[in-house]
């Protein structure tokens, strides 16, 4: 049909067009995974299925491969193969379930999957993310924790310096190691991006826009590993180090079930904190509802800043749907403001991004319906 695509430019016609699309990869990708089973495509004397699907329909290998090995694991997925033809779920959907089925898995998977579609369905696809991670972990902790030591095990960092002087990196980090770098990195950046507009301001005497800095942001990441390198050699070497802090969640399990991830949201393996534990902080969060912290303490220090820790620890991200901006990167936004009456409490408070919390202060956009 040829139609304009701004008369298809609304809400309801966005989602009714990406539920088509699931159903027709749904549909494709059975397909596919019938035609890899029925061999025809050795009648061109192409070596497997992928490849000929690679040469006939001009896709990248790993297109096809990828189409092929979700067909194949329909096969075992009922409940989301109905879900995926009935366009409620994604590819995306089908290739986090597929993962999650292995030999110690895959009775408790035949079992559990039509929960799982559920969830699938109705939460936002990180937060599916992390409900798989948590099944896996609870379907195979021991498997799980293998995982964890095969990802530590693949750590590496590459520096080589080029007929140019020039110097090229290759790094590949766990999660917790890649969290503590990633980390130290984001606040050296922020101080150098407020470096930059505050020179630019000087420069131009108004405030200035992003493109009026004069370094791009993959030069302020470079200029940061620098500086963080800069920072270590500069410190006496009985300075002492930053020490992560792992949140125990007393009573979350009885509301929300079992936590263990990262500031991020990164679902990681009990067994992989246990190396962090004789040089970590511990913080105590009590909750006695799904929303309410009645005390938050530390085990070895006192901890500044409850409240605000409270609503962090509770909601985890930005309060708005579209939002997945994490907490410890957010301010607390009074739900009631501050100006008419409403309390500093956590009750009347909310994790919001920069973003969305001066949003709700500004007049909403006008109709274009």
């Amino acid at each position: 049909v040829d139609m304009d695509p701004a008369d298809l430019a609304d809400r309801d016609s966005v989602i009714a067009l990406h539920r088509l699309r699931n159903r027709l990869d749904a549909v494709t990708t059975r397909a596919a995974a019938a035609f890899d089973t029925n061999r025809t495509w050795q009648d061109d004397r192409a070596r497997s299925a992928a490849a000929w699907i690679t040469y006939t329909c001009h896709l990248p290998r790993s297109s096809a491969n990828a189409e092929i090995a979700r067909g194949r694991r329909l096969r075992h997925l009922p409940a989301a193969e109905a879900a995926w033809a009935a366009g409620d779920v994604a590819a995306a959907h089908i290739d986090t379930l597929g993962r999650a089925r292995r030999p110690a898995t895959e009775t408790r998977l035949a079992k559990d999957e039509p929960h799982l579609v559920g969830q699938a369905k109705t939460l936002r696809f990180s937060h599916f993310c992390s409900v798989m991670a948590y099944w896996s972990q609870l379907a195979d902790p021991d498997g799980d924790d293998r995982n964890f030591d095969d990802k530590r095990d693949r750590r590496r960092f590459q520096l080589s310096r080029s007929w140019q002087d020039l110097y090229f990196g290759d790094l590949v980090l766990d999660p917790i190691g890649g969290a503590i770098v990633a980390r130290q990195l984001e606040t050296i950046e922020a101080e150098l991006f407020h470096a930059d507009c505050d020179a630019a301001r000087r420069r131009l005497g108004c405030e200035p826009s992003i493109m009026d800095l004069e370094r791009q942001p993959w030069q302020r990441r470079a200029d940061a590993l620098v500086e963080m390198a800069t920072r270590a050699g500069a410190n006496p070497a009985d300075a002492r180090r930053p020490e992560p802090l792992f949140t125990v969640l007393v009573g979350w399990e009885t509301f929300h079930g079992r936590i263990c991830q990262l500031a991020d949201g990164t679902v990681i393996a009990p067994g992989a904190l246990v190396p962090w534990l004789d040089q970590a902080w511990l913080e105590r969060v009590v909750f006695d509802s799904p929303s309410r912290v009645i005390d938050v303490g530390a085990a070895r220090r006192l901890y500044t800043g409850a409240t605000r820790r409270a609503v962090e620890v509770r909601d985890q991200h930005c309060y708005h749907p579209t939002c997945e901006e994490p907490a410890d990167h957010c301010d607390i936004d009074h739900i009631t403001p501050h100006a008419a009456g409403g309390p500093t409490t956590q009750d009347n408070g909310r994790v919001a991004c920069g973003y969305h919390n001066r949003a709700r202060h500004q007049p909403p956009p006008p109709d274009t319906g």
